[in-house]
């Protein structure tokens, strides 16, 4: 009987799950064949088209530029380094890592990865929770997005910047009195143990010999296995190089700055094509209607961001187009609740917290948002 031989390296490829959400853009293109006109020569086709190529033109942009930055530092910057860079313990923790964005700049599509590792080398839970809900927001690639989305006002993007810090100052004080003593983050190897990069997915370096891995191999599995170990296989099909030298981690950064790229990409078309409807087919006093009941648009406002699943970088130009549309408070709603939770962070949540401390997580996102949104809502004649 012949022996069959042992596979020298087991494939670290694994398929990847599909959720719910994967069914998105095909949902939306047979919304679009529903809601498009049939006339070719249609105005408001026309009208459709303009707008809804104008938001995605003047999007894109930002968001090649937050992928790239994200890639960079998940290629060069360790997150050794990073964890190093804040002190270890006190409220002063919390403060530096709700800001640390300005020098990290990434989109919430990065940000849950660095912060899963950032976690299992040390960082204390309430900083890892303020970078995680302050880094896309309050960082330069936002604040330059949400400039140009709403013509240079300055007023918006210090309002945005702003009020995305101090969410995530409270938020992560309150989490870290909350959870100090019940353990709020998972800890088995799907957690922490494993890899991770900007695009989402666990990756395995095959770090170990194979004797280690299955006692009683034949050396020339272990030359097979130490060959294999410059790649590693990601659920998402990509290999990710892990080459120490300067031209491999280039590599590297541009490839998961395209994974971010394309993970989001079609939610940007998405959202922009809605925001597009909007302004096309709906009628301005449906809206206004809607500003006489004290924060209702603010709800829907807020449920629409966690719909759409926007990346930071972008959200700031669907946000502006529903300006006429819906009020100043309305708008602030969607440009922070959508970074910090939505249906795609919900997923990515799942890899880092139990579920507990996601509900409670987003909760307090929620409720923040609302009491600033009201806050406004008072505000709303002297902002204006």
């Amino acid at each position: 009987m012949t022996k069959q031989p042992f596979n020298a390296y087991p494939s670290t490829h694994t398929a990847r799950k599909v959720y719910s959400i994967d069914y998105l853009p095909a949902l939306f293109l047979a919304a679009a064949l529903v809601f498009l006109p049939t006339g070719p020569g249609s105005s408001t086709l026309n009208s459709l088209a303009i707008v809804f190529v104008s938001i995605v033109l003047e999007a894109i942009p930002f968001m090649m530029i937050g992928a790239l930055v994200g890639g960079l530092i998940e290629a060069f910057v360790s997150r050794e380094r990073m964890a190093t860079l804040l002190p270890q313990k006190g409220w002063l923790t919390v403060c530096i890592a709700a800001g640390a964005g300005a020098v990290f700049p990434v989109c919430e599509c990065a940000v849950v990865p660095v912060v899963r590792r950032l976690i299992g080398k040390g960082l204390p839970f309430s900083a890892a929770i303020a970078y995680l809900l302050g880094g896309p927001i309050v960082n330069p690639i936002v604040a330059a997005s949400t400039a140009l989305a709403y013509a240079f006002d300055w007023r918006i993007v210090i309002l945005r910047l702003g009020f995305g810090y101090g969410i995530a100052v409270v938020i992560g004080m309150i989490m870290g009195r909350l959870f100090a003593g019940i353990g709020a983050v998972k800890v088995n190897g799907d957690a922490l143990e494993n890899n991770a990069s900007s695009c989402g997915c666990h990756h395995h370096p095959l770090e170990h010999t194979h004797d280690e891995a299955c006692p009683g191999t034949s050396e020339a599995s272990n030359v097979i296995t130490n060959q294999a170990a410059d790649t590693t296989a990601c659920s998402c099909g990509c290999s990710h190089a892990t080459s120490d030298s300067w031209v491999g981690k280039v590599g590297a950064a541009f490839t998961h700055a395209m994974d971010d790229f394309l993970a989001v990409g079609h939610y940007l078309v998405i959202g922009a094509f809605i925001a597009a409807l909007a302004q096309t087919y709906i009628d301005r006093s449906s809206f206004l209607s809607l500003t006489s009941v004290p924060l209702l648009s603010v709800v829907l406002m807020m449920i629409l961001a966690i719909m759409l699943n926007l990346c930071s970088e972008a959200d700031a130009f669907i946000a502006a187009s529903f300006r006429g549309l819906m009020p100043l408070p309305a708008q602030m709603a969607f440009l922070l609740t959508g970074p910090m939770f939505d249906l795609k962070l919900l997923l990515m949540y799942q890899s880092v917290f139990k579920r507990r401390a996601i509900v409670v997580l987003a909760s307090l996102i929620l409720a923040a948002v609302l009491v600033i949104a009201l806050g406004l809502e008072m505000l709303q004649g002297t902002l204006q």
